[in-house]
Formats: structure tokens, C-alpha cells, sequence
């Protein structure tokens, strides 16, 4: 067995990010810049007036003094003249500054009796102007290569002139389960056979990482079919389920080794998810995971999604831990590195408590549904004591 460090950073040395490709600016939300975004124009591309109001000369707009209104500059409706000594325009939020002004008085601070306009409070020069660029200059790199946009993203992006945005491909992922005794939900179950919770699972995961999940037939216990649906093509990796370890049964090692199934390494020192391969088909890299439905989602978490984050040009550093309090005493731990599904509940100073479940089989998908981290315990770990500091995975914040 291979350390769980070790496999992920030579899973993720393997992995290379898709090519660029270009969508409407619509259809940028939730994927990863391949190109940066690069202002188009400067905004606001000049002196607008930040409220509604006069747009004045500084000097002349003191308390008390009587002014005289000689046009007006809405937005969208530029004033074509110039302020004048004694002179003001009115002018709204938006408005370009006319010629002239160095002030916007606001419309609370005068009184408007026909053209005439009377200060009640005075106004310093440059009070109530967004200045041209003050937001950003054309020219000027707004969104780095390699951010996964957000929804203020793309507004920024759409304020800086953008309809077409340059981003990663989505990885396309083909998810192969395998077992002669697993069926898809909704279909016939065969005798002593179980519903196939894992290419669902998986297909959502990947989703969630901004990918696309192909569900495949499930392949039986039959060399040549896991072969006929591996060696389909057109993905940017194979994700098996099942057949990972070494009895009789389990035959994706075998199978893949038909076609020149290159295999790097296929067991880690973690639980759950110890029997997990990883090698490449040709030019397909193959992820192969445990056919218990926790451990594979486990081993999602681990190496899949940071494997996505690679192929969409992010940094690929493993999930993200925060720290919390253990709920409970914490034995001592073995060889292997350990992943306590876990619920988190508010704490003392801040903190979060982990509380492990107190059941942890692997094929309990209800445990896992219903925690809301993953203690991790590194291998050889002493016990710990109830209020020990321990590192937890937040599911949540994974889309898991």
C-alpha cells in the first residue's frame, strides 16, 4: 500500500487540463477561465455624477447662494455645454459631468424655484463624482486564467464589454460500474442483486466539480464486456466502480490489460477505499474505485476531485480541511489513513464540534448522507481525547 499523499499527487502528475474553448458570456457561470478577461472599455468611461442632483461649480456653491439652472444631463443624455460662473445643471445618478463642474450638490442641499436655485448647504469641490476609470481602465486584466467564475464574475465581465468568454472544456468522464449483481435504479433486479447507487453518486460529484458524468452500461462480471465498455473513447477519463480488488470476481485489472492497460499502482493505505487503481488505457487515464458505495464516494472526495480541478486548470491541492473539536474520544489509529464520516455542530469559541457516527461501514450510505464532514486521522495516530483538535473535510462546501 502506497501512501494517500503519494497516490494523489501521482494521479494528479498525470493529469493535464482540458483545451480552451469559447460560450457566451451566459453560459460562463461555473466554469474556469482559460484566457484572462480583459477590459474593452474603461468604466464608467467618464465623470458621472454618484447621485441625483446639480452638477455645480465648487466656488460658486456655498451656502446661501443663488444659482441659476441652465440645462439638464439625465443619463444617457449627455449636457452639451458648460457650467458657467453662477451656473448649475441638473443632472442625475449616472449623468456625465458636464464641462465646467467640479461638484454635484445634491438635491437635499437646494431649493428649485423654476430656473432659479438656492443653496441650502454648500458642496467641496469634487463631492458626489465617480471619476472616468474608477472602477477599471480598458486594457486592464479583470479575471485571471484559471478562476472559476461566479455570478459577480460575470457581471464584471459583461461590464467590461464581453458576449463570448474563453474557458476550459468540461472534462467528460465516463463512469463504468461493474458487478453481475448490481442493476441501475427503476430497473429489474437480478437474483441477490442490489441497486447501483455509485455512477449516480459519482455523476453528481463530477458535476458539481463543473465535468460531465456519462453513466455506461453496467458491465457483468465478464472480461470481455468491461473491456467493449472501457475501450468506448471520446472521455478524458475512465472512472470504474467495483472489481478493484483481487478475488475472482474482480476483473477490471484484467479486463483493461487486453488493450494495454498500463497500471501505475492499485492499493493505498486509507479507509475506506484501499483497493483503488490507477494506471491509463492509451491515452485515457482510469480511475478505478471501490465498489462499496461510501468508499467510492470517499475516494471521490480524495483523488477525483482534485483530479477535476486539474483538468479545469485549477490549483489541484487536495480538499480543503478546517479545523474543529472532537465530539468524542478518538482511538488510536492503525496503518491506514482514516476518513470518520462525522456531523458538525457549533462549538466553543467559534469552533466546530466533529462528532463521528457511531457506525462506519462502508456500505452505509445513510451514515454518509447524513454527515456533514470527514474526520481525517493520519495513519499511527494516538488517541485523542474528546476536545482534541481534529482536521475535517466539510462536505457541503464540496457539493458532496
Amino acid at each position: 500500500m502506497i501512501p494517500l499523499e503519494e497516490a494523489r499527487q501521482r494521479i494528479l502528475s498525470a493529469i493535464r487540463p482540458t483545451g480552451p474553448e469559447t460560450v457566451p458570456l451566459a453560459a460562463g457561470w461555473n466554469r474556469v477561465l482559460a484566457r484572462p478577461v480583459v477590459a474593452r472599455l474603461t468604466q464608467p468611461p467618464a465623470d458621472v455624477s454618484a447621485m441625483d442632483g446639480y452638477a455645480v461649480r465648487a466656488a460658486d456653491a456655498v451656502t446661501g447662494a443663488t444659482l441659476t439652472v441652465t440645462g439638464a444631463a439625465p443619463a444617457g443624455h449627455p449636457f452639451a455645454g458648460e457650467v458657467g460662473p453662477g451656473e448649475a445643471v441638473r443632472i442625475f445618478t449616472g449623468g456625465f459631468v458636464p464641462a465646467g463642474a467640479d461638484a454635484i450638490l445634491i438635491q437635499e442641499d437646494a431649493k428649485a424655484e423654476g430656473p432659479r436655485l438656492t443653496v441650502t448647504e454648500g458642496v467641496a469641490a469634487g463631492r458626489w463624482i465617480r471619476r472616468r476609470g474608477l472602477d477599471f481602465a480598458e486594457g486592464g486584466e479583470l479575471l485571471p486564467a484559471g478562476r472559476r467564475l461566479t455570478a459577480r464574475d460575470i457581471g464584471l465581465a459583461a461590464a467590461a464589454n464581453h458576449p463570448w468568454l474563453t474557458v476550459h472544456r468540461r472534462p467528460r468522464i465516463a463512469i463504468l460500474a461493474t458487478g453481475d449483481e448490481i442493476a441501475l435504479p427503476g430497473e429489474p433486479l437480478p437474483a441477490g442483486g442490489i441497486v447501483s447507487s455509485n455512477a449516480h453518486a459519482l455523476a453528481a460529484v463530477i458535476a458539481s466539480a463543473g465535468g460531465e458524468g456519462c453513466i455506461l452500461p453496467i458491465a457483468p462480471d465478464d472480461a470481455g464486456s468491461i473491456a467493449a465498455l472501457a475501450g468506448s473513447g471520446g472521455y478524458d477519463l475512465l472512472v470504474t466502480t467495483g472489481g478493484a480488488s483481487v478475488g475472482e470476481h474482480d476483473l477490471v485489472q484484467k479486463a483493461l490489460g487486453q488493450d494495454g492497460f498500463a497500471l501505475d499502482f492499485w492499493k493505498i493505505a486509507m479507509r475506506p477505499g484501499k483497493p483503488l487503481i490507477w494506471g491509463r488505457l492509451g491515452a485515457m487515464p482510469v480511475l478505478g474505485l471501490p465498489g462499496n458505495p461510501v468508499s467510492a464516494l470517499v475516494c471521490a472526495v480524495v483523488f477525483l476531485l482534485p483530479g477535476l480541478a486539474r483538468m479545469q486548470g485549477l490549483p489541484d491541492a487536495g480538499p480543503r480541511t478546517i479545523q474543529a473539536l472532537a465530539g468524542l474520544d478518538l482511538a488510536e489509529n492503525d496503518k491506514r489513513a482514516d476518513h470518520l464520516r462525522a456531523s458538525l455542530t457549533p462549538g466553543p469559541e467559534g469552533m466546530m464540534v466533529a462528532t463521528p457516527a457511531s457506525r462506519q461501514d462502508s456500505s452505509m450510505l445513510a451514515v454518509l448522507a447524513s454527515a456533514d464532514g470527514l474526520i481525517l486521522r493520519a495513519p499511527f495516530a494516538p488517541p485523542l481525547p474528546k476536545g482534541g483538535v481534529v482536521d475535517v473535510i466539510p462536505l457541503a462546501a464540496l457539493g458532496v
